[in-house]
């Protein structure tokens, strides 16, 4: 009889049967929704009680046969599986009202149920063959959902670039396997954590395929396309992505972060990959009209954030950007509708305050002031931190200063500035605080931040001054927005540098859709 720590091992098992049951016995896709609905709490609870247990009597290990497969619990593992199905159950407790009567109902609530048992399975793998096979099978419900309309040629489009993406990053996960496997490290994550900071050859060439497949699952630049065009799908689909699917990638790293953070050149091409990715996605975001795409383009952004962290060194950081993002845009996506009944319900928007370049530089000046006074009042508290993590809430705080312009504007009335200063505030008190808890939560299980070297400061010095330029840039758009040259920028920006129309033209999409259409046409 299962113990109750087993209960998180056993937290997969309702949603794969009763995903069986719907492919196989229940033919009524009203009598699945509800199901369905039971088998996720169900899920759900059984992660809750795992939790409990395990904070009770310390992490458990399940071991299939052979070490190669096994699975484990601590703190990290269930956390990432509580997250995952609450937000499994919320996503498909929605579905059944919103898919009412809708083709395949039926065929919808089995694929999200068995993508959720495969979700489920990852947050717990603790060896790199446990992780490849739940990837895989990850792999294979997510594009079976985002195929859920066939019909659509830019559904199409998602579903075979998402393929492609998922496929190179699965096989470089395999060839770092076997690399580990014949390297002196073991291939065991729990062994790795015993590793020397010194990597074998093997270590270091699956270290940078780890990189490489981790980029490719969180969808990094240049390779982005497909989560912007997520929304072709169901809005289901677009929330359940969040619930481990897009931040798998940190999932891996997180699992690997001894190994990976064992090699100074990984950390640093996360730290210049996830940068970039950041700025790129935010940049774009701010350019788009439809909700969905913008909310695609954020996401994307902020998986690029996840990478910067893991590079700086920041791994509980990391981890509970992925708990708070996941909850955030899973509840963004699903409210999505109700969002723009109510942007379209404001007949008349208020003034919009234009800040003035002087107005710009006293609110940066002003945010950095009031972020070295939180943060010496931390650390003169809980003692110092590194300085990675220093130089990361100051990039939070740069984009807060832009909240700050906004209410130092010359129109600007004087509650309005109260009001942004005091969310600047906010904000800079919440990151320190959320950062010493998900040290005290998670931060035994993960390795520290990196001593500060010249490679290190180096990344810190240039993550600083890009996000700095484009903070800038974004408070003083109000300023330069009228100009051609912008204009022309937008519609470059607006379309992401055209970087999704060449991965397409690549991968034969164009094509594709010109013969379907060819075919439906001599068909009528």
């Amino acid at each position: 009889m299962a113990t109750l720590i087993e209960a998180g091992f056993l937290a997969p098992l309702p949603p794969f049967f009763v995903a069986v049951l719907g492919a196989t016995l229940l033919r009524e896709a009203r009598q699945l929704a509800w199901f369905a609905e039971i088998a996720t709490l169900f899920a759900f609870a059984l992660s809750a009680i795992s939790l409990i247990e395990m904070l009770v009597t310390g992490p458990a290990t399940l071991k299939l046969g052979v070490t190669a497969v096994s699975f484990r619990i601590d703190a990290v593992g269930a956390t990432l599986q509580l997250l995952i199905a609450f937000v499994g159950w919320v996503v498909v407790r929605y579905a059944r009202s919103y898919l009412v009567g809708a083709k395949d109902e039926r065929r919808f609530h089995t694929l999200i149920l068995f993508t959720l048992s495969a979700v489920l399975v990852l947050s717990v793998a603790e060896t790199l063959p446990s992780l490849i096979l739940a990837f895989v099978a990850t792999g294979f419900g997510l594009r079976k959902l985002l195929l859920f309309f066939p019909a659509r040629p830019a559904a199409r489009r998602a579903a075979a670039k998402f393929t492609l993406v998922w496929c190179i990053a699965d096989a470089a996960l395999v060839l770092a396997a076997a690399l580990l496997w014949i390297s002196p490290e073991a291939a065991c994550l729990s062994s790795i954590a015993l590793a020397q900071p010194g990597l074998s050859t093997p270590a270091q060439f699956a270290v940078a395929l780890i990189v490489i497949a981790a980029t490719l699952k969180t969808a990094a630049f240049p390779l982005h396309g497909w989560v912007t065009e997520v929304m072709e799908a169901p809005t289901p689909v677009s929330a359940f992505l969040h619930a481990g699917i897009i931040n798998s990638g940190g999932v891996l790293l997180i699992k690997l972060a001894p190994l990976v953070s064992a090699s100074p050149g990984a950390m640093a091409a996360l730290v210049m990959v996830g940068g970039f990715t950041a700025l790129f996605g935010a940049t774009v975001m701010l350019t788009q009209s439809a909700v969905k795409t913008a909310l695609a383009w954020s996401t994307v952004a902020q998986m690029g954030f996840m990478l910067l962290q893991c590079g700086l060194g920041l791994w509980p950081l990391a981890l509970l950007h992925i708990v708070a993002h996941s909850l955030y845009k899973a509840h963004a996506f699903l409210s999505s509708g109700s969002a723009v009944l109510a942007v379209a319900s404001v007949r008349k928007p208020g003034p919009v305050a234009v800040p003035s370049a002087r107005a710009v530089s006293k609110a940066f000046l002003l945010a950095l002031c009031l972020y070295a006074a939180v943060a010496l009042a931390f650390d003169l508290v809980l003692g110092p931190q590194s300085a990675q993590a220093i130089a990361l809430g100051a990039i939070l705080v740069l984009g807060v200063a832009y909240l700050i312009a906004q209410g130092l504007a010359d129109a600007a009335p004087r509650a309005l500035t109260r009001r942004t200063v005091l969310a600047s505030l906010g904000a800079t008190l919440a990151y320190f605080g959320f950062h010493r808890l998900a040290d005290w939560l998670w931060g035994g299980l993960l390795p520290h931040a990196p001593a500060s070297g010249p490679l290190e400061w180096a990344l810190i010095v240039l993550a600083l001054l890009s996000f700095a330029f484009v903070a800038i840039v974004q408070a003083m758009f109000p300023l330069w927005a009228h100009h051609p040259a912008a204009a022309g920028l937008r519609v470059h920006l607006a379309n992401g540098l055209y970087l999704n129309a060449i991965l397409d033209r690549m991968t034969g999409g164009f094509r594709v859709d010109a013969n379907r259409s060819a075919l439906e046409k001599s068909n009528v």
